[in-house]
């Protein structure tokens, strides 16, 4: 299993855990770890495990991602409500979702958008709420 993958897998996860812990959103909300589950198998099985289309087909399938103005910073920001800088977790989205935008390769850019905004401090938060977790369970 690539880099990427793991990260996919993590963040799904994460995702998973964080809206279990959160109240409803009014109309988005997120799914439940059966449905993500589905979801990421489903877009596998669509992108025949190449990674740029499962990540773009899974935060699609999220509600993440728009193939007109991609990552929802608004909603990504929620799910990270509790680091208290939402406005400026939603710049960086905002940011890279302008800066990798390529309405011809919507693929490619849900992938560079997704290594932009992670590549700083929102990449520390989901890796260290992912150790956090691994050493929960063992």
């Amino acid at each position: 299993m690539n880099h990427l993958s793991l990260d996919i897998i993590c963040w799904s996860c994460l995702l998973i855990i964080i809206a279990s812990k959160t109240d409803a959103f009014s109309v988005w909300k997120l799914p439940t770890s059966e449905q993500v589950y589905e979801d990421l198998e489903i877009c596998r099985q669509e992108s025949q495990e190449e990674d740029a289309a499962t990540l773009r087909c899974l935060v699609k399938r999220l509600g993440l991602w728009t193939d007109e103005s991609g990552y929802n910073a608004k909603r990504i920001a929620k799910i990270f409500a509790g680091h208290n800088q939402m406005e400026e977790l939603m710049l960086v989205v905002d940011y890279c979702n302008r800066k990798e935008r390529k309405v011809t390769q919507l693929d490619d850019w849900a992938l560079q958008a997704y290594r932009c905004a992670t590549s700083g401090q929102f990449g520390h938060w989901v890796k260290d709420f992912m150790t956090q977790k691994e050493i929960q369970q063992h």
